[in-house]
């Protein structure tokens, strides 16, 4: 068993939930967040605050660190067995405006970290990658083997870069990597920017929501806890193999148009619908559908919350935030 875990953006939204699981399994956690001003430091300060409320928190340790400057990240003596790598400039629209940032933290960030591999001797990683990466697919559900050529996004080009560079360390330094290809993940504590949690406080505030499109557009929407216990089972998984190069798909694989999702919102909500219609926007793919038969076969990974659920959780949490 790997004794102690590495999680870069430990502070954020899928990497604070990780942070709790790992512990309450029995990891030590090294922790790793730079705050970046895309949202609210507030925020991911209230992300540490659970984690360190957790029963094993004494195992938890946490760096204010930039993996972009490699003098703080090499700052950090811990010796770590594995990496969860997760800290990434996120967000599609936002890489359009600005895509030099995304190609400086993602890739130039990236590739510090597995020069940092290098030099500690930490030999194992796993990587979160992105749905978005498919680009406009046309075959559904996504496969790990289908042509990710065509990213239409520079966020995109920069997930699919950050695989093409772990593998060139995995087949010159025998680095074993797993890359999570992420789907749509929502729950608490997921970013302010994104689609569920603005419509959520919207619709509480009795305001009107922005639909981009015709509502029809589909996204396979995963469930926080799914996608931090498949986070868990590549990491077991890679503990106990070597020769390790795998991309796996990490979703739901039960794609929602924009449309029902919605109308779920609505309904747990119990509120009267109030929908501002407007174009589609550059860059966003018109459907995520996540092929999970490898995740399954290789992992065994199986989602478990369904999207009605996950939605209630959600907003009895975003209710309990608010107090």
């Amino acid at each position: 068993m790997a004794k102690k875990i590495l999680i870069t953006g430990a502070a954020g939204f899928i990497g604070s939930h990780l942070s709790e699981l790992l512990l309450t399994e029995g990891f030590k956690v090294v922790g790793l967040d730079n705050f970046d001003s895309f949202y609210s430091k507030e925020l991911k300060l209230a992300n540490l605050s659970s984690i360190q409320s957790n029963n094993n928190a004494a195992n938890f340790s946490f760096y204010e660190v930039d993996i972009c400057n490699k003098e703080q990240l090499y700052s950090i003596q811990d010796d770590i067995d594995l990496v969860v790598h997760i800290a990434a400039k996120a967000g599609v629209r936002p890489s359009i405006q600005n895509p030099t940032v995304y190609i400086d933290t993602n890739i130039n960030g990236t590739q510090n970290v597995l020069d940092f591999m290098r030099e500690r001797e930490v030999d194992k990683i796993v990587f979160a990658s992105s749905s978005s990466i498919y680009g406009n697919n046309k075959k559904t559900p996504f496969s790990e083997l289908d042509d990710v050529g065509r990213p239409i996004s520079p966020y995109a080009f920069t997930k699919r870069a950050n695989e093409l560079q772990i593998h060139t360390y995995h087949y010159l330094y025998e680095i074993d990597a797993i890359c999570l290809r992420f789907f749509t993940v929502f729950g608490p504590r997921q970013r302010p920017d994104l689609a569920i949690r603005k419509f959520i406080s919207l619709i509480q505030n009795n305001e009107p929501i922005e639909m981009y499109g015709d509502g029809s557009t589909g996204r396979d929407y995963t469930y926080v806890q799914d996608t931090v216990a498949g986070i868990l089972l590549a990491i077991n998984y890679l503990v106990n193999h070597k020769k390790v190069y795998e991309i796996v798909n990490l979703g739901n694989s039960k794609p929602l148009s924009l449309r029902e999702m919605i109308d779920t919102i609505y309904e747990v909500l119990g509120k009267e619908k109030n929908i501002k219609q407007l174009p589609m926007q550059p860059g966003d793919v018109e459907q995520t559908f996540a092929d999970i038969s490898k995740a399954k076969e290789l992992l065994n990974y199986s989602p478990k919350v369904g999207f009605k659920e996950g939605i209630s959780r959600f907003i009895e949490w975003h209710k309990l935030s608010k107090k």
